[in-house]
């Protein structure tokens, strides 16, 4: 057998057919194929998970104690294998500790950094704060011209009121003479200086005077310890008339030690610290450790935070929800029903004189603030008891006071959660959200501190460190030239993957999960392996075709180092640049699980069996509308201004397909989610508890009826929940079964067939069709139930057939073999042809949603709202729906949204494909780029408009798409254009 190939025999995995396949090595090869053909099957379940088990196998027992052990991949041999590393969908982390820098091993850089040549400044003064040994004090003064006179002081007393007469006295009997008192010499001998208690002193006790030379050396080092001993670590040098070429106080700020010029005759004072202190305020500063700028750790985390940078506080805006409620019923957390609450809102009423019926908006300012504060004046408070009415006067606490002090104070989880209720999370004062100590980002490098780097995004932060050589000193050059290295080659590879316009300091739990793959992508490229097999999911999720192209020149660079990749993926331009493609099909579920075609690129499209062939060649097209809708009017976002946005003001035609575009990271989603939809919740649904992003409002909301947002959120957290359930066709299902002649012999309902509850189902496995057994030095094995063999039913149940079938054999079948079965019922078919129209024929009633994509989750929803009465004049907002399609389950979605248009609703896609997005009436184009150079409207109007603005990134690659412009695109790959798709068969 070659080397030169992965050779993989006799796959059986999911819907594999006994595959066999050869993959070379050190090559970019990409997996395709419609959605369910195999192709992660392939991929992930059999060559990457062997390869994992493999290496995991080779470990000693004890260590896989802890790693756990992989099961092995239903296949025969896998051959060839490298070292394997995956790089999926999955989000980075969900830890709110884990940010951008944190998971990119950057902020462990930036630590180092700071720890190793950072200057440590003041946090109340800003002033620079260093130490010094003794040895170091006497060098920099003997480093002034020889015959400088110089005062070696120790500060005793800085700023106090008092007129320290004991202290001259103590002074005296130590042998001390001279002091200066606020900049002026006394002789304590002669007399002793007469304050004034009432004003701030300074007092420095003068240890010695002495003129500079090599000689008093000696003198020199006795002084300067008796000061520091005097001082308490502080030493305070005088030069009464300076020389000018002595330079004291520049260099020894430079070394660490604080220098000012006084305002008496030119004199120079320079103070040197022997502890890491700021002797103008007083305040000590921790020793400076990678692990001060952790927030992570209790050594440089915000102590009010935490090192979270937010925290949680009562929200005016949730505790009065409605301004227009009366004073009764205002105050969301406050039931005027509960006697303690009721007393004192009586009381507060009648105090300022208004009726309990006022409506809150009513009150004037002081009034509303009273009862939300506290009062500064007394209330009567009025308890009436069995004995009679109990009266007393005190200030009134406020509601959120004392919404505050109760959730400080109560041991109960069920008050705090209710407390929770009306708190949201803001910047953390302390820190302003930035999560690190005062003294932490006190520390400055090259002017800058650790917080502020965090804050610039990643484009910004490459720039700034490619400068910062030229601003160190040298003894800090050759400390900082490899930590500077890694810094540099770490941002390079993330801006080569398009991930330019994230910040350092943004939570890794908001990342999508085509971010957190060019992650972890960048993150193996700095690693520099080499002869290491990548396994990778669709990297081109979330990215524009402009970055979409960097992200290729990435790929390729790894495979040129001596890297095996493998890559599942639907994008065109991908399969284009790759050295071969495995084209997985025919057709998806189990009429997949072959390979079609496996070679390069122009064998697949000379392929007439393949379908994904038929689209690289052209034969297959999406087709480009003959007309543009007209709008039937606009809702207008006014003044957006969330995040990178600069106060947009946009229109979204009413009755029209519009698609919102640009590159990665330029506002889509800010636009769209936080602006549009949370506003529309807040407006239409009377939802308080939501908080739109900044904008100024929102018009023309008449000529919408209601907003359903279908994004890529997992569509149940447990395997119990399906396709099935969810679209609820398997209630019609179980009802179905219910109406057979055995179920009504035996009164079986509907329930008797949920695998939910108990009576029909399984009660050894719960339902679940699996057992878990628990393996000593191996992974948990979950193996089929051997009570119901996997069917999830008891065999009561089992009995009931309807065409033959048992409800398990049902949640086995695929949504199209379930389409025919089901012929006869017209309310079960209608809903499975919804699954059919977007693209999901393939999937099985019965898989767990907790094992369905993003895509796939996003369009069980669509399908779901499809089913839903349509009254028309809805806003559909969709978040990248093509995510995981291949260009026929592409084309089935795109023909599903005209649909939903032509019935008179509203469509607004965020997307990135093409296909998609020249099928729109309207684009909505922002940019120019991501991040703070994004946030602006670069283009509006149809595709064939946008097309022609060469402003427009989405506009010149849209330009090969569509016949009716005449210009070539950056790809120059213009495929002439199909008036209407293929048929399906």
């Amino acid at each position: 057998m070659s080397t030169e190939y992965i050779e993989v025999r006799g796959a059986e995995e999911h819907n594999l057919k006994d595959l066999d396949v050869s993959i070379p090595r050190e090559e970019f090869t990409v997996v395709t194929g419609l959605s369910g053909s195999g192709k992660s099957s392939l991929a992930f379940e059999t060559i990457y998970a062997e390869g994992q088990r493999r290496y995991i196998e080779s470990l000693s027992a004890y260590a896989r104690n802890f790693l756990g052990q992989m099961d092995k991949p239903q296949v025969e041999t896998v051959e060839g294998l490298s070292p394997a590393i995956s790089i999926d969908q999955k989000n980075a982390a969900n830890n709110p500790r884990s940010t951008v820098g944190t998971v990119t091993e950057l902020h462990d850089y930036l630590r180092l950094l700071y720890a190793r040549v950072g200057t440590p400044h003041c946090p109340e003064c800003g002033r620079e704060v260093g130490e010094q040994s003794a040895q170091n004090m006497v060098e920099r003064i003997l480093e002034l011209p020889e015959g400088t006179k110089a005062k070696l002081a120790a500060p005793v007393v800085r700023d106090q009121k008092g007129a320290f007469e004991d202290l001259f006295d103590e002074l005296v009997s130590e042998g001390y003479a001279r002091v200066e008192v606020d900049g002026e010499e006394h002789d304590l001998t002669l007399s002793k200086p007469e304050l004034d208690e009432n004003y701030d002193h300074t007092i420095d006790v003068i240890v010695d005077r002495v003129k500079v030379s090599t000689e008093t050396r000696p003198r020199i080092i006795d002084s300067v310890e008796t000061a520091l001993d005097e001082g308490e670590g502080i030493l305070k040098v005088i030069l009464p008339d300076p020389p000018e070429e002595a330079d004291l106080g520049e260099e020894s700020r430079s070394t660490g030690a604080l220098g000012e010029e006084s305002e008496d005759d030119g004199r120079v004072v320079v103070e040197f610290s022997k502890d890491l202190a700021c002797t103008h305020c007083g305040i000590d500063i921790p020793e400076i450790e990678t692990r001060s700028f952790s927030f992570n750790s209790p050594h440089g985390a915000c102590p009010e935070c935490e090192g979270l940078g937010e925290t949680k506080e009562i929200d005016e805006n949730l505790v009065v929800q409605d301004e227009s409620k009366s004073l009764k019923k205002v105050f969301e957390p406050w039931s005027y029903s509960r006697s303690y609450y009721r007393t004192r809102l009586d009381a507060v009423s009648d105090h300022f004189g208004v009726s309990l019926q006022t409506p809150f908006e009513e009150l004037d300012e002081e009034t509303q603030q009273a009862f939300l504060y506290g009062t500064s004046d007394q209330v009567l408070f009025e308890r009436r008891t069995k004995n009679g009415t109990r009266r007393k006067r005190k200030r009134f606490e406020g509601i959120i006071p004392n919404l505050e002090r109760r959730y400080l104070e109560t041991d109960s989880d069920s008050t705090r959660e209710h407390i929770e209720d009306y708190m949201s999370a803001t910047a953390c004062p302390a820190c302003d959200g930035t999560r690190l100590k005062p003294a932490s980002r006190a520390v400055l490098v090259d002017g800058t501190a650790i917080t502020e780097i965090n804050g610039l995004s990643i484009g910004d932060a490459l720039a700034h460190f490619e400068s910062m050589e030229a601003d160190l000193t040298e003894r800090e050059k050759v400390i900082a030239e490899e930590i500077l290295k890694e810094i540099r080659s770490r941002l390079s590879f993330m801006c080569e993957v398009g991930l330019e316009y994230l910040t350092l300091d943004r939570e890794a739990s908001t990342l999508s999960g085509g971010e957190s793959q060019r992650i972890r992508l960048a993150t193996q490229i700095g690693s520099g392996l080499v002869g290491v097999l990548y396994v990778l999911d669709e990297p081109s999720i979330g990215l524009h075709q402009r970055d979409n192209d960097k992200l290729l020149d990435t790929l390729e660079e790894l495979r040129d180092i001596g890297n095996t990749l493998i890559v599942v993926e639907h994008d065109e331009e991908t399969m284009r640049r790759a050295d071969q493609v495995v084209d997985m099909g025919p057709g998806p579920g189990k009429r997949g699980g072959e390979v079609v075609v496996n070679g390069d690129v122009e064998k697949l499209k000379d392929c007439e069996g393949s379908i994904t062939g038929d689209y690289l060649s052209g034969r297959r097209q999406i087709p480009v509308p003959e007309e543009r809708r007209d709008p039937d009017g606009a809702l207008t976002i006014l003044g957006a201004r969330q995040h990178n946005l600069k106060d947009l003001d946009v229109d979204i035609p009413l009755g029209c397909f519009t698609a919102i575009t640009g590159v990665s990271g330029s506002g889509k989603s800010t636009l769209i989610h936080d602006v549009l939809y949370k506003g529309l919740a807040r407006e239409m649904n009377d939802n308080t508890s939501v908080i739109p992003g900044d904008h100024d409002g929102l018009e023309g909301l008449e000529g919408i009826e209601t907003v359903r947002l279908i994004d890529q959120s997992p569509i149940g957290r447990t395997p119990r929940s399906n396709p099935a359930t969810y679209t609820n066709v398997f209630d019609y299902i179980r009802e179905l079964f219910a109406q057979t002649k055995l179920s009504k012999q035996r009164g079986y309902e509907k329930g008797r067939f949920s695998f939910n509850v108990k009576g029909g189902r399984c009660e050894e496995c719960g339902g679940q069709g699996t057992v878990k057994i628990e393996m000593n030095f191996l992974s948990d094995v979950y193996v089929p139930c051997e009570e119901c063999g996997g069917a999830r039913y008891n065999d009561a149940t089992l009995d009931v057939t309807y065409k033959g079938k048992t409800i398990a054999d049902v949640l086995d079948m695929e949504v199209g073999e379930a389409y025919e079965f089901f012929e006869a019922n017209s309310q079960i078919r209608r809903r499975l042809k919804l699954l059919k129209d977007v693209g999901l024929d393939y999937m099985t009633l019965g898989q767990p949603s907790t094992t369905l994509s993003g895509g796939e989750a996003q369009r069980v929803k669509l399908a779901e709202e499809l089913g839903k009465k349509d009254s028309g004049e809805t806003l559909y907002l969709l978040d990248e729906p093509t995510t995981g399609l291949h260009s026929e389950d592409e084309r089935k979605l795109i023909d599903v949204l005209h649909r939903l248009t032509d019935n008179g609703n509203t469509i607004a896609v965020i997307e990135h494909e093409l296909d998609l997005v020249k099928n729109a009436d309207h684009v909505i184009d922002l940019g120019p780029e991501g991040g703070e150079n994004g946030g602006e409207v670069v283009a509006t109007g149809t595709p064939e408009e946008i097309a022609r603005i060469d402003a427009s990134h989405t506009g010149r690659y849209l330009r090969d798409l569509l016949p009716r412009v005449d210009l070539e695109g950056p790809r120059g790959e213009r495929v002439e254009p199909v008036s209407a798709p293929l048929d399906d068969d």
